[in-house]
């Protein structure tokens, strides 16, 4: 049986101008200033730098425009558009522009992608064409890495659906050896103990590169356990001769592919959003000047609507006109509104930021950084925890002592043996320098490193120090092991 029944409930939602904002909040400052020139290419209406010439006019607001038997009515405020009075110059811009403004030009680098570089390799062999393709098809299948993560027989499958090149997996091993043969070692292997021995079956033949080739090929997974004593027994050999071993294994290259990347991957440049200076000792904090572009509503537009209001004939084709460029110019002066406000939020969220951690921009010393949650900044400076969260997780600062993640100076509190708050970004960087200190001969257990911490004044339990080692990827002690 169907019933219909009202129901009444209060919900808030955010409107699309809201939504808009948030994500220009977001936004560091290259993709704002992507953000801005993709708003001017779009809304002729808005346009950039300053405004050449004044524009008055003497029309009264909320005037209807009116002809005849029809009237266009609106919702917006025609005049603010019109006269610069309404939205004076100053207001678009601001005056705290940093010394970075003129770096207008971002440097790239430009190079051979890793697939190409071990294509234009393969062209110095003398291979039919179905080898060719075979072996184009491999590289193509190698990952990032360097890796070939793929079985033969699939690789067989996807050939002759693909390619429509009926092969076996004899032959694809073949060339899959060819492939394997080319720079950088240890490229198209199928697991990390193949990539391994391809790279260690390349160097000169000596007495630990045999050894190490033995280690890699018999007892993988006792040396990946790093179980020396295992090793040991089973080879019937010094620890002199493992150590000279592992140290020749741990010098390879794990992930071949990502030599090539690194070398030609594009120069990624952080824009800082902020600068702290110390002057008289004193924090001074300033918006970088890109933050803060001029923008305008265009001259042309509001001419139109001027034209549009003293014509005594307004035809339709004007009246579909006008509200289009009503609607533009809504959007424009919107859009500048917008990039005030952010303006002013960076700045204000950024401001709380610093005077917060006062002790740390003065000296630069970590274990100055007091506890700091996204909550805390919210409530001093009225805002939302998503807001600070916004500003914290994608904006940069230049500091005395390098450019920092913002996001960097946050952390939580823990209580040390005096009852005081410290934060957890101290104690981890205590339990850093522990860990590298240890006697890597015998590491440390988590129990061992809770009761050094404990004596140092932080009672922290051994299931907290798991969580930490982990978060600052510090392996257990049974892997951070050396002979």
């Amino acid at each position: 049986m169907l019933k219909q029944q009202f129901n009444l409930k209060l919900s808030q939602k955010l409107s699309p101008q809201q939504i808009q904002l948030m994500k220009l909040i977001q936004l560091p400052t290259q993709a704002f200033e992507q953000r801005i020139s993709q708003e001017i290419e779009e809304n002729p209406a808005l346009e950039g730098g300053k405004e050449e010439s004044d524009f008055d006019d003497d029309f009264s607001n909320n005037e209807d425009y009116e002809d005849g038997t029809e009237t266009i009515e609106t919702d917006i405020n025609i005049d603010e558009y019109l006269s610069d009075d309404e939205t004076p110059s100053y207001k678009l811009s601001v005056n705290n522009h940093s010394a970075d403004d003129e770096e207008k030009q971002i440097p790239y680098a430009s190079g051979t992608s890793f697939n190409q570089y071990l294509l234009q390799q393969l062209n110095t062999y003398s291979l039919s064409e179905d080898e060719y393709e075979i072996a184009k098809f491999l590289i193509g299948s190698i990952d990032e890495g360097g890796y070939i993560r793929r079985e033969i027989i699939d690789i067989v499958d996807d050939l002759a659906f693909s390619e429509n090149i009926y092969t076996s997996e004899e032959e694809v091993k073949k060339i899959l050896h060819l492939v394997q043969g080319l720079d950088p070692a240890g490229v198209g292997a199928q697991s990390l103990q193949e990539c391994l021995l391809l790279q260690l079956k390349r160097k000169p033949k000596t007495e630990t590169v045999s050894l190490a080739i033995q280690l890699v090929d018999e007892a993988f997974e006792e040396f990946s356990k790093k179980h020396y004593k295992k090793i040991l027994t089973k080879f019937s050999i010094s620890e002199e001769q493992l150590r000279n071993a592992v140290h020749e294994i741990e010098n390879l290259n794990p992930r071949p592919g990502g030599s090539h990347d690194s070398n030609n991957k594009i120069v990624e440049h952080v824009v800082p959003d902020f600068t702290i200076k110390i002057v008289d000792g004193e924090l001074e904090l300033n918006l970088n000047g890109r933050n803060a572009p001029s923008l305008h509503v265009s001259q042309d537009y509001k001419e139109m609507l001027k034209g549009f209001k003293i014509s005594k004939q307004k035809t339709k084709d004007q009246k579909e006109a006008v509200q289009y460029i009503k609607q533009k110019l809504d959007a424009a002066k919107w859009f500048i509104d917008a990039i005030k406000q952010r303006q002013q939020t960076l700045l204000v969220t950024m401001n709380a930021i610093m005077h917060h951690q006062k002790e740390y921009f003065l000296t630069g010393d970590e274990q100055k950084l007091k506890p700091m949650i996204l909550k805390n900044i919210a409530d001093e400076i009225n805002m939302d925890v998503s807001t600070v969260s916004r500003v914290a997780n994608s904006k940069y600062v230049d500091t005395p002592y390098g450019t920092k993640l913002i996001k960097e100076f946050f952390s939580e509190s823990m209580k040390n043996d005096q009852g005081e708050d410290v934060s957890t970004r101290e104690i981890k960087n205590i339990l850093e320098s522990i860990v590298s200190e240890e006697d890597k001969k015998k590491p440390l257990t988590d129990d061992k490193l809770a009761a050094i911490l404990k004596e140092k004044g932080y009672p922290i339990a051994r299931r907290t120090i798991a969580k930490y080692r982990e978060q600052l990827d510090i392996p257990v002690a049974r892997l951070r092991k050396k002979i």
